[in-house]
């Protein structure tokens, strides 16, 4: 099967395709050939899409699902640098939550924004757990709860905090989840080095994502935590085998609107 599927009218032999290939294996047209990957490079392929995106007459598709192309209009994703400054530094952790529900449509649809997030290799290793039941989400807060007995009175650096978490929680206050409607969970491979990281760079890509779509979030670092040591929770959330949680993060419609952007401390750059 061909790697790359190359208009011969479209195609001006420009060799862009082949500069831009990470892996360096389109091999340039020329008067009469067309650009193409030989046969013994096709398992090099990192399916990035790069020579596709930068072809600049849109004569070279990627053999990945070709007929889904998308042109990309003229215009489209230019975002100035004020606007693009306040839209992240507008960006909030939400604690504070609606009971409304976010439709599955509307977190899918953040979800194939997130599928372009970097990956190491192009590997794209992360799968996606949404608990969208309100139930199961107060069922694995309550079970993170229990993993953090485990920690008291030792040296885990939260140790010291859990009294107050466990007085709190004892008050009906969701200090876990902090009454967030869903749940979201990046699985990653068990034994790839890269895959953590990947994990929060995909999450990141939901982090600043959501906000547009009216949806906020809030990173679950104690949920991570205990799904990554607690067997209970494991059980619970049922990863498919050879996976772990890569991170988690809270999802919902926030109860209050943003209003200001407050300060943060000043830049430390060291230039060489």
């Amino acid at each position: 099967m061909e790697t790359i599927i190359v208009d011969r009218d479209l195609c001006t032999r420009c060799g862009i395709c082949s500069d831009v290939c990470p892996s360096k294996i389109i091999i340039p047209g020329d008067g009469s050939s067309l650009p193409l990957v030989g046969e013994e490079n096709a398992a090099m392929c990192l399916q990035c899409g790069h020579c596709e995106a930068f072809c600049p007459t849109e004569a070279l598709a990627l053999n990945l699902r070709p007929e889904e192309r998308m042109a990309l209009p003229e215009g489209a994703g230019e975002i100035s640098p004020e606007r693009i400054a306040f839209y992240l530094k507008k960006r909030r952790s939400i604690r504070h939550f609606t009971a409304d529900p976010v439709p599955k449509e509307k977190i899918l649809a953040i979800l194939e924004v997130a599928s372009y997030a970097a990956s190491g290799g192009n590997s794209q290793p992360v799968q996606w757990l949404v608990v969208h039941d309100p139930q199961r989400v107060k069922k694995i807060a309550a079970l993170t709860m229990e993993w953090m007995k485990s920690l008291q009175n030792t040296s885990h650096p939260i140790s010291s905090y859990i009294p107050m978490l466990f007085a709190a929680w004892d008050k009906g206050i969701d200090v876990i989840c902090q009454g967030a409607p869903h749940l979201l969970l990046a699985n990653i491979p068990e034994g790839n080095p890269i895959a953590p990281t990947d994990a929060i760079i995909a999450l990141t890509y939901v982090d600043i994502a959501a906000p547009a779509y009216g949806v906020g979030t809030c990173w679950a670092g104690f949920v991570a935590g205990a799904a990554a040591f607690y067997e209970p929770l494991q059980k619970e959330l049922g990863l498919p085998a050879g996976h772990r949680c890569g991170y988690a993060m809270m999802l919902g419609y926030p109860k209050y609107k943003v209003q200001a952007i407050p300060r943060r401390k000043p830049l430390q750059v060291a230039w060489h």
